[in-house]
């Protein structure tokens, strides 16, 4: 005898939609598959309760089970959609997130639960890092411990292979010789000896050095950026927001709500991640997923 699906549907992690790799997934162009939906006068049920009622059923669920739900129905979906800062998306942050993230001002340019809640799962990802790195119980922060003679990198959870993306990043910490940021794809090197500019040393990425202000890609220099005279130096805890476009193949960068320009075009069609290399020791890189960015 067969097993009838569950009364709350949506209860498995999305198909199809992300690419899950063994560390990391990429935002493609599939989309997820919406779970088996309860059959006959159960379906009719769920799909007539109260919000409130629905509110309070999915306040108990995990982030992709709550993905999962919001493609049952439109009713559904409305419920966790309408609203990013209804009790559902306050519960998720509250079980999710670390006190640290939700009380300092690492989140303090997201406006909306769902919005921090999301911002967790592009951020670091522990297994998918080098060695000398571990990511800090706030979730966002990676901590390079002190090696000597050696170039340590990361990436983020997940990737993009379409859509516009925007994150931004900044250093608690030293620079250093050399401290890169931009985009990698699964292929790229975490790890090397000695201090390079690890990201941007192959074709697999692509990395502005904020250290001398030069782009990086294919183990060559690739112009200085921004492209004006007497560009200003990095200054630790500056937010540099990056703006990948995977429609346009472009990466581009701001600083302080400035639009700097196009670091790079001609981006391949493949799956890129936010991701960084550091030199210094116990120096500190925070990312945080802001989502879709604005124009103008």
């Amino acid at each position: 005898m067969t097993s009838q699906p569950r009364a709350v549907a949506g209860l498995a992690a999305p198909r199809g939609g992300a690419h899950a790799g063994p560390v990391g997934r990429c935002r493609g162009r599939a989309r997820p598959h919406p779970p088996p939906a309860p059959g006959g006068r159960g379906k009719m049920a769920a799909g007539k309760l109260p919000a409130r009622v629905l509110e309070l059923l999915f306040s108990y669920l995990e982030l992709p089970e709550l993905l999962s739900c919001s493609l049952v129905c439109r009713h559904w979906n409305r419920c966790l959609e309408t609203d990013e800062n209804s009790e559902v998306w306050r519960s998720v942050c509250q079980r999710l997130l670390s006190e640290e993230a939700l009380s300092s001002d690492i989140l303090c340019n997201l406006s909306s639960y769902k919005a921090k809640a999301r911002a967790l799962r592009h951020a670091w990802s522990s297994a998918d890092c080098s060695r000398n790195v571990y990511i800090k119980r706030n979730g966002f922060t990676l901590h390079r411990n002190p090696i000597a003679q050696s170039t340590d990198g990361a990436r983020a959870h997940i990737g993009f292979s379409e859509g516009r993306h925007a994150w931004e990043i900044w250093w608690e910490g030293p620079l250093g010789t050399v401290a890169v940021i931009g985009v990698a794809t699964r292929r790229a090197p975490l790890q090397c000896q000695g201090y390079v500019a690890l990201l941007g040393s192959d074709d697999q990425s692509w990395g502005w050095n904020l250290v001398d202000n030069n782009l990086l890609h294919s183990g060559e220099a690739a112009g200085s950026f921004p492209q004006c005279n007497n560009a200003p130096k990095y200054q630790i805890g500056e937010r540099i927001r990056v703006i990948l476009d995977m429609e346009d193949k472009t990466l581009a960068f701001e600083r302080g709500y400035e639009f700097l320009g196009v670091a790079f075009r001609g981006l391949p069609k493949a799956c890129l991640y936010p991701a960084v290399s550091a030199v210094y020791g116990n120096t500190e890189v925070t990312m945080v997923y802001l989502g879709k960015p604005l124009d103008g």
